[in-house]
């Protein structure tokens, strides 16, 4: 990385940022830090003795992304991200990441506010250029959505995922037949479309339950099941076990914490 340089690390996974290989590291949480605004704040690891023009100024965020309804997105991102690509083909992002250099200098009223909404655009800008660009190994459920009619689909199934939803319609929302569309929908994601959406849907049920603590039944009707009981049916066909089990060891993970 050089002056300039942003990347992003989709899956938070452990990182460094060294001047040099030999140079020593620090967990950014044990240095000092100095709220400026909610959620956001200056952490000095200066050293007193140094010069100041061997400074360097890291602006670093850590983003919780409502991505639940497009879960094969994550897990097919490569570890690091980098923009320098992203730069040479769109060029305005430079001037997003000149603006956050200008904020972070200048530590104006609402800085730390405009850096926060900033980093979030250059974070879906890098993002959605990868998936139309094709950048990495991404086949599959990349591949789809980098099929604009077939892609209209799959954004279509993962914004509402509870729609009592057709192979008709599908084809009818790709502007297809009912055979072009399953073949083509198989052939990208490698599933048939309502087997991808029934997977859809309790992978969801899963999340909602175990993470955001959703009983049965709101889970039943955020996905627009007829009943409780049709929606437990649902669920134990595709995953072998009972919602009620997957709450009991959320439950059991959560009393032991």
């Amino acid at each position: 990385m050089s002056c300039g340089d942003a990347v992003l690390i989709p899956r938070a996974c452990d990182h460094k940022i060294v001047s040099d290989l030999n140079a020593p590291v620090w967990d950014v949480r044990s240095l000092p830090s100095q709220p400026l605004c909610r959620d956001v704040c200056a952490v000095d690891a200066r050293s007193p003795t140094e010069c100041r023009s061997k400074d360097t100024l890291i602006f670093t965020a850590c983003m919780e992304l409502e991505l639940d309804s497009l879960h094969p997105l994550i897990s097919l991102m490569p570890d690091i991200m980098p923009v320098a690509a992203l730069q040479e083909r769109q060029p305005d992002i430079r001037h997003l990441l000149h603006t956050m250099e200008r904020e972070m200098a200048a530590a104006r009223a609402g800085s730390a506010g405009i850096l926060a909404r900033l980093s979030e655009v250059v974070a879906a800008n890098i993002v959605r250029e990868w998936v139309e660009a094709g950048d990495g190994d991404a086949g599959g459920w990349i591949a789809a959505l980098r099929d604009p009619r077939l892609g209209k689909v799959l954004v279509a199934l993962h914004c509402d995922p509870g729609k009592d939803w057709t192979v008709a319609e599908m084809a009818k929302l790709m502007g297809s037949s009912r055979t072009v569309f399953a073949e083509r929908f198989t052939s990208a994601t490698g599933v048939p479309p309502l087997r991808y959406l029934a997977r859809l849907r309790m992978h969801l049920a899963s999340q909602w339950m175990s993470r955001d603590r959703l009983s049965v039944d709101q889970v039943a009707r955020r996905l627009n099941y007829n009943s409780p009981a049709a929606f437990s049916r649902a669920f134990k066909r595709f995953t072998g076990r009972p919602p009620s089990q997957v709450r009991r060891s959320s439950d059991r993970e959560e009393a032991a914490e």
